[in-house]
């Protein structure tokens, strides 16, 4: 596929999503919704994809959504009955769906949705230069990207909303401190690092695996009771048990050499995946 406001480059398995709008820093638009959307959905399809990185071209992540609208940019026009989707929500929505990990390199300004929607990223790496803003109280309208959901999660009720009824742009300092990002780095030391973050994660481990530890955290989060888990837990081992994975794991510890897992994301899930979709587990 050819995009126009993404760059999509795959090296050493770890495939990079650069949103590639510089001249506007990187503003989310409806295409660059859909081009994300597609990547992941290519990164999901290609086993040669281990990981996944976010970051932004240019001095910029994401400056929120493009404002070219004028006021009327929030005045979502319909195309069918009904109340009409969120397009940060279908982003993040994907995102929390995606098979592989996900990390966020944001290393620049990233307010609205370029802030929300590293709240559905797995790990948030920050450059010195990175600023974030849940800004919507300034803009009269809410938080948005089911980031009501992500936001609470990552650093707590009271933080989240302090951010938010604020509206407030704070520091990659203020964010490390907060809980919301994991390390802030030197601008030409953010996507190395992110980078030999994400090698950890495809290096010796199994697709499958990660594939499905990915999904049983996130899920979980939302679980009433660690019962939820135990049965999610007993059917991932009961699988994965029997997989040439579990095979090859096993025999690479005992033979003291590198594992060289066989499996694909993309034909070999087990079949109790998506359990979420089974109205057993409702």
């Amino acid at each position: 596929m050819n995009y126009e406001t993404i760059l999509y480059e795959v090296e050493n398995g770890i495939l990079t999503i650069t949103l590639n709008r510089p001249e506007r820093l990187n503003a989310f638009n409806n295409e660059m919704r859909d081009e994300v959307i597609a990547a992941l959905d290519a990164a999901d399809a290609d086993d040669g994809v281990k990981a996944i990185i976010f970051t932004g071209s240019g001095r910029a992540f994401c400056a929120g959504a493009d404002l070219g609208g004028g006021g009327d940019t929030f005045n979502y026009k319909p195309k069918s009955e009904g109340i009409p989707r969120d397009g940060g929500g279908l982003l993040t929505l994907r995102i929390y769906e995606c098979l592989k990990p996900v990390i966020s390199a944001c290393n620049g300004p990233a307010v609205g949705i370029g802030a929300t929607m590293q709240c559905a990223m797995d790990i948030r790496l920050a450059s010195t230069s990175a600023k974030y803003g849940f800004v919507f109280s300034k803009r009269g309208i809410v938080p948005e990207a089911c980031s009501s959901w992500f936001l609470p999660r990552l650093v707590g009720i009271s933080q989240a909303l302090e951010w938010t009824y604020t509206g407030r742009v704070f520091s990659a300092e203020e964010a490390l401190e907060k809980g919301l990002i994991r390390s802030v780095h030197e601008p030409e030391d953010l996507l190395p690092a992110a980078r030999k973050l994400a090698l950890e994660f495809a290096d010796q481990t199994s697709s499958l695996s990660i594939a499905l530890i990915r999904n049983m955290m996130w899920k979980m989060l939302g679980a009433d009771h660690p019962v939820v888990a135990h049965n999610i837990d007993s059917r991932g081992v009961n699988a994965m048990g029997k997989s040439t994975d579990a095979k090859e794991g096993v025999a690479s510890f005992l033979e003291k050499r590198p594992a060289i897992f066989p499996g694909k994301v993309s034909a070999e899930m087990p079949e109790f995946f998506p359990w979420w979709e089974h109205r057993e587990f409702e």
